[in-house]
Parts: C-alpha cells; structure tokens; sequence
C-alpha cells in the first residue's frame, strides 16, 4: 500500500481531508512503521469519513455502506474459519488465503469505523447454508468453490450499488474496496484452474452468474459491432447485481 498516494487521491476529492482528521497530523500518518501504517491506514481513512460526513450522509449511502459490511462480515469469517480449520488448506495455497483473510479483516475495520454508532453486528452465519454445502470445511473443492462464489458476488454487489452513493469521499472507498474484491475473485477462480473472469453463468450457487450471459450493452448489440463472439462479450463485462439478488445469496449462509 502506497500511503502517500492514497492520502493523495483522497486529498483530491476532500481538499481539507487533513483539516478534519486535526487529531492526526498528516506527519503522524506518515511517521508510522509499515506495519501499523498498513492497519491504521484503513481505520483512518473510514474514520476521516464518519467524522467529516457521518452526521449528513444520506440514509440511501448508510444503508448501502451496511449492506456492504454485511457481506465483509461473511467473508471474513468465511477465511477465518477456513484458516483456522486444521488440514483444510493446503500448505503451498495457506498464504493466498492468508492474504485474502487479512483484506477481509481491514474492510470490516473500514466499514465499521466509517458507519460508526449506526453498524450492525455480525450476524451469525452457516457455512453449509442451512445443509446444502455440508463439507465446506472438510473439502477443499467446497471451501474453494464457495470462496469463488463469495469474492464474485462481492465484485458484482458493490458494482450494483455504485449510483447509491452520492459522496465522493464514501464512493471513493467503496470502488477500492471493489477493486480488491476482484482480484480475490481473479486469484480464487485461477486457483481452482479456471479462467480469471466470469464466462457466461458458470459456476454455482447458480444465483451469484444471473445475468452473466448478457450480450448488450446499454442496448447495443456488442457481438454484431465487434464481431467478438457472445461468449467473449459475456467475458469482457461484468453485470451488477442488485441488493434484492445479493440478499437472496448471503441471506443462504445466514442461521
């Protein structure tokens, strides 16, 4: 993490982002060793948000800021139970994991800090949903193929919910937590052999690739312009998926 251009791009939305973070100098962001600047970095950011705009955010961009935490919540149990289950993982993959667990950890930082009094606690979650995935942490092949389906709901989540936020300092932490969601998404699916993006609606829990099999684009017919094949199309675009189709995947893993 780059902490001079992240403060940077957040200084280009927010030009008095240093005024209203006045208990943290901008030289104390920067006099930490690397390792508490990786953890306090997020945790300041989020805090900048909630101190500067918790009192005036709409409620349409604090419901989508909680509906957001609710999936971090899964994720990052999700990875914590996994790691935390011995002969689950094996060796060589550990640290990919391991990776993924700590991004995890650092949104739900994020977005619990920036939502403040108004965060919901973590639900209560079942990985097998409700029976359906009984080997998630006896399998790897189930572990994986739910982690894949997690990290591509994700990307596609915060994707279907960019218009709701109105506030740049909010939309600007919400596209970085996307961004990273989609390379957990490309490394997952790569480790399991498959190719780093979505390919029509492969894959299961068959709700997470709705609408993955579209060809047109803002009404445009991009096969019969490009002459790339529809399955090449499906590739090339990611499809939001709305908080409603969200809901009815997550709500699955929930007791």
């Amino acid at each position: 993490m780059n902490l001079q251009n992240l403060f940077n791009a957040l200084e280009n939305v927010d030009p008095e982002i240093y005024d209203r973070v006045k208990h943290v100098s901008r030289r104390q962001l920067f006099s930490f060793g690397k390792k508490a600047a990786l953890v306090a970095a997020p945790l300041a950011v989020a805090s900048s948000i909630n101190k500067a705009y918790g009192q005036s955010m709409p409620d349409r961009t604090v419901e989508v800021l909680k509906f957001a935490l609710v999936l971090e919540y899964l994720e990052d149990e999700f990875y914590r139970l996994g790691l935390n289950t011995p002969g689950l993982i094996p060796a060589q993959d550990r640290p990919i994991f391991a990776q993924i667990s700590k991004h995890e950890a650092s949104h739900v930082a994020l977005l619990r800090t920036a939502l403040g009094a108004a965060a919901d606690p973590k639900p209560n979650f079942d990985f097998t949903a409700k029976g359906a995935f009984p080997t998630v942490f006896s399998n790897y092949q189930t572990f994986t193929a739910l982690a894949q389906a997690f990290e591509d709901t994700g990307v596609r989540a915060y994707k279907g919910q960019v218009a709701n936020i109105g506030q740049d300092p909010v939309l600007e932490t919400a596209l970085r937590i996307h961004s990273v969601e989609a390379r957990h998404a490309a490394r997952v699916r790569v480790l399991r052999g498959m190719k780093g993006w979505i390919s029509g609606m492969e894959g299961f829990p068959g709700a997470v690739y709705a609408g993955e099999q579209a060809t047109r684009e803002r009404e445009v017919d991009v096969p019969g312009i490009s002459g790339v094949s529809a399955m090449g199309v499906t590739e090339a675009f990611d499809e939001p998926l709305t908080k409603d189709q969200v809901l009815a995947i997550a709500l699955q893993f929930v007791r």
